[in-house]
This record gives structure tokens, C-alpha cells and sequence, in this order.
């Protein structure tokens, strides 16, 4: 059994932006010798928003379904188990079981049209 990791190394190549389409977001599973990380990236324009996919609350992943982690408007990301929002810009929870917490950001950046993890 592998154990759940909260960080991946900086560099790694996740592939083209237009993976996520604009205002939508994409899970990540990525596979390392030290275990398995999942995360999530949402996208605004060329702007992109990467979050730990655990929440705070009680440790789940946010979606129950493949890659829904905004509410129907799109306006903030939504826990599928206990209805926790948070700022999509910051991970601030902004409603529901977790207040004052926030989602543990995962830096990732746009670099030559390809989503990738930063420092």
C-alpha cells in the first residue's frame, strides 16, 4: 500500500492548458515512487487555481464524481459530501462544516501552453 501524498515535485509536465477547459476543472493522479498524489487544477481564462484534492473537513477527495469540483455556476469549488465552498483564488472555505480552514494549495503554473507543477 502506497501512502497519500500532499506535494509533487516541481517541473512535472501535466499536460497542454486546453486539457481544462475554461472555467471547469481536472483531476490529477500522479504515481511516485514515495506514493500517489491526487489533486485538481481549475482553470479561469489562462489563469489556473491547483488544490490538494482533500477536504479539510474530513479528509475526503471534493468530488464524488471524475473531475466536478465547482458548484453548477462555477463561481467556487464545492465539497460533493458535506457541501463545504471555497474560493476557487485562494481556497478559503467560504461556507458549510469547514469554515476558517482552506484547501492545501498545489502550485501549478502555465508554462508554453503546458500545465505545470511549480515550486
Amino acid at each position: 500500500m502506497t501512502d497519500r501524498l500532499t506535494t509533487t515535485p516541481a517541473g512535472v509536465k501535466l499536460g497542454p492548458l486546453d486539457l481544462i477547459p475554461d472555467n471547469t476543472a481536472r483531476n490529477f493522479v500522479l504515481q511516485m515512487r514515495a506514493g500517489r498524489f491526487h489533486g485538481f487544477v481549475v482553470r479561469r481564462g489562462d489563469a489556473v487555481f491547483g488544490y490538494v484534492d482533500r477536504c479539510p473537513h474530513m479528509g475526503l477527495p471534493l468530488a464524488q464524481k471524475l473531475d466536478e469540483y465547482l458548484s453548477p455556476d462555477a463561481s467556487v469549488i464545492a465539497c460533493s459530501w458535506h457541501s463545504a465552498l471555497f474560493h476557487i483564488e485562494d481556497g478559503a472555505c467560504v461556507g458549510g462544516p469547514c469554515a476558517g480552514q482552506r484547501l492545501t494549495p498545489w502550485p501549478v503554473t502555465v508554462v508554453d501552453g503546458m500545465l505545470t507543477t511549480g515550486v
